[in-house]
């Protein structure tokens, strides 16, 4: 046994914006404090639509949650604070790391990165990968992998949630 950590695997089928938005703020319930989602999708797939029930669901209230393509990273406070960020404009992780990626992810809250296969390489090992895959118009299938001790244990509670 080398004490590696053993990812956790879970598929979630959407068949309506609605079991979207519940998967969402099961996971924003469910979440703690170092949480880092890293969600995974083409345009289109819903990243935003699912950070914005995250958000609802850790208590964020009266903010618009946003892409945040253009300005990179917004924040948002609820229970926990949110930080929301977008990669798809960045030209390379030197400007990732430049927008204090590094103090967010040690920070108190949970980061949720869309695009995140393009800082994947500067993301702790401990994260929550979250693939979106377009099944059909409103139809999506979410590929959820913990990777450590923090993302199973929110795994665990908002699996349990939605059974």
């Amino acid at each position: 046994m080398t004490g590696e950590a053993i990812p956790v695997v879970w598929t979630f089928h959407a068949a309506s914006e609605d079991d979207t938005r519940r998967l969402g703020e099961a996971i924003g319930a469910a979440a703690l404090s170092g949480l880092v989602i890293a969600l995974v999708g083409q345009l289109g797939a819903g990243k935003t639509r699912l950070v914005r029930a995250i958000a609802d669901g850790a208590g964020v209230r009266d903010q618009i949650v946003n892409s945040p393509t253009y300005v990179l990273v917004q924040e948002y406070h609820g229970r926990l604070p949110i930080y929301h960020f977008d990669t798809y404009r960045l030209r390379s992780l030197d400007e990732f790391i430049e927008l204090g990626a590094e103090e967010y992810l040690g920070a108190d809250g949970v980061c949720c990165i869309e695009w995140a296969d393009r800082v994947a390489d500067v993301l702790p090992p401990d994260v929550l990968r979250i693939e979106i895959a377009v099944v059909g118009r409103d139809d999506r299938r979410f590929g959820i992998t913990a990777n450590g001790p923090t993302s199973a244990s929110v795994l665990f509670k908002f699996r349990t949630a939605l059974s």
